[in-house]
């Protein structure tokens, strides 16, 4: 399998997507990374030239929800690299309230952050991917994606859920050609969306762990990897399996 030389991350000012970048880093990648937090950006790649003075650091301010600056800074990245060898589209958003409980804006702001920013990501990465006949596209979903979740996750997961379709879709249209599809469903890694969290998520791994566990699955480009495999990968067969009643009381 070809080496994945120049990888860009979407939301990698913090949690996975700096995880992410730094082990990237270590393995001597050159990376472009874009999020709306232009400082810690900066902060990041200053750091990682340091630590690894071999690979180069791209950086853009990026407000995913900009639809038209997503394509204008995927071909800025292009245009400084060369190439683009891996897109990862990790940037999202995690609030969300009960459905019908007054919070219409946050649940369609977490929508179209996931969602149709998403969407807008991988019609950028997969341009660039058809026009070179090469290329890698690894979309974050969720584990919430495996089925419809309760409470404050139930926009979160459908858009995740959408997400995840849409990496299949793309997956399939792509199938013979040489740009893999990758879809990613991390169960609880310890990030700035999950911290709230942390102290009562049993199965919460830690930033470092979770960020070994994404990126070994990366490098493999499956078709779908839930990370960590254990125990995200058995779960999913259970959690489908449940009643909804049992589901709701636990999930």
């Amino acid at each position: 399998m070809a080496v994945r030389k120049n990888i860009v991350i979407t939301g990698a000012s913090s949690g996975l997507g700096e995880g992410m970048a730094r082990r990237f880093a270590a393995m001597g990648r050159d990376l472009a990374l874009c999020a709306r937090r232009r400082g810690r950006l900066d902060a990041l790649a200053a750091e990682l030239t340091e630590r690894h003075p071999g690979i180069r650091v791209v950086v853009r301010e990026l407000d995913v929800n900009d639809h038209d600056r997503v394509f204008t800074v995927f071909e800025e990245f292009r245009s400084e690299l060369g190439t683009l060898d891996r897109v990862v589209v990790n940037a999202g958003l995690g609030k969300g309230q009960p459905v019908g409980t007054g919070h219409f804006t946050a649940n369609r702001q977490t929508v179209e952050t996931n969602l149709v920013a998403g969407l807008a990501q991988c019609e950028a990465a997969v341009s660039i991917f058809r026009e070179q006949n090469t290329g890698h596209l690894v979309v974050i979903s969720s584990f919430s994606a495996v089925r419809g979740m309760p409470r404050n996750l139930t926009a979160y997961a459908a858009s995740k859920a959408g997400l995840a379709t849409l990496a299949d879709g793309i997956r399939t249209d792509l199938l013979t050609t040489p740009v893999a599809v990758t879809t990613v469903l991390p169960g609880y890694i310890e990030s700035e969306m999950t911290r709230r969290t942390s102290g009562r998520t049993p199965l919460m791994a830690s930033a470092e762990a979770g960020a070994r566990a994404l990126v070994a699955a990366i490098e493999k480009e499956p078709a779908r990897a839930y990370v960590p495999s254990w125990p995200w990968t058995p779960l999913s067969v259970l959690v489908r399996m449940l009643p909804a009643g049992l589901f709701r009381r636990i999930g």
